[in-house]
């Protein structure tokens, strides 16, 4: 008998994604290693001290010594990754760009749905990176992604495409793996970095969990992404915490008539 997939019920837990999910994820980089951050944002300041395995870190009312990775994005942009020692139901995802002298913190917080919330909320803190110069322009929420239809492979056997709707929604299909066939709409956010890499955010309102991926989308063809989904296990828990990189290519682009763009007017 098929599995009904409207049954949100039988839907795979985040635990249950985990195994082989992260094949194509690139390695680590010891590259922030004996280096320390300040970064002044609007809500204060933050620091962040990383050794070969460990960041020291005091950032939007949170503080603590984590073990992390870091992923190299493009030159001197760095993508990294924690989850709190001290506080289990916080993640955190740091952007630093070193030849802009910007960052960008987000905090993932994980909660309990409610019926006019998800599990997972994102604090968001862009900034820049004391005793370095900022230039170009600031990191800032972006539409860049809004028309843009893509598909992500994680591992040779689990695959999704994205559908870029509007600056507060996309849609998610499973192409291959556990979750094949099923699909839905979810809340997203989305900050460009820099000129074609984007800070892409979703969080699920089926399963309660959330994503932080960084993507350079500049080669369309080629498009490499770095991430870390964050959520609770199939009990409700315990949080999961893992991070994963896809291969993505664009498949399609949707251009809307000026006055009917999803991307203006909000």
């Amino acid at each position: 008998m098929s599995l009904n997939l409207l049954d949100t019920s039988n839907w795979l837990p985040l635990d249950g994604l985990a195994p082989g999910f992260d094949a194509n994820k690139a390695p680590t980089v010891q590259d922030l290693a004996g280096q320390r951050f300040s970064v002044h944002s609007d809500g204060g300041s933050m620091t962040f001290s990383f050794d070969d395995e460990a960041v020291q870190w005091s950032a939007a009312g949170h503080a603590g010594t984590s073990t992390y990775e870091a992923f190299a994005v493009a030159e001197d942009l760095y993508y990294a990754q924690w989850q709190s020692d001290l506080e289990p139901e916080l993640a955190v995802s740091l952007v630093l760009d070193l030849t802009h002298g910007r960052a960008l913190y987000i905090g993932a917080l994980l909660g309990r749905a409610t019926p006019s919330s998800v599990a997972v909320s994102h604090d968001f803190r862009p900034g820049t990176l004391d005793g370095y110069q900022a230039t170009g322009p600031d990191i800032a929420e972006s539409t860049g992604l809004i028309g843009r239809r893509v598909q992500w492979v994680y591992s040779g056997s689990h695959a999704y495409e994205h559908i870029y709707l509007s600056p507060t929604w996309y849609t998610w299909q499973c192409l291959a793996g556990p979750e094949r066939g099923l699909a839905d709409t979810d809340s997203n956010t989305v900050f460009e970095v820099r000129p074609g890499i984007f800070v892409f955010t979703w969080r699920e309102k089926v399963i309660p969990c959330g994503s932080v991926t960084v993507a350079d989308h500049r080669d369309p063809h080629s498009i490499r992404s770095h991430g870390s989904l964050f959520g609770w296990d199939e009990a409700g828990t315990a949080p999961v915490h893992f991070t994963f990189g896809a291969y993505g290519r664009l498949i399609s682009m949707t251009r809307h008539s000026p006055e009917l763009d999803p991307a203006q007017g909000l």
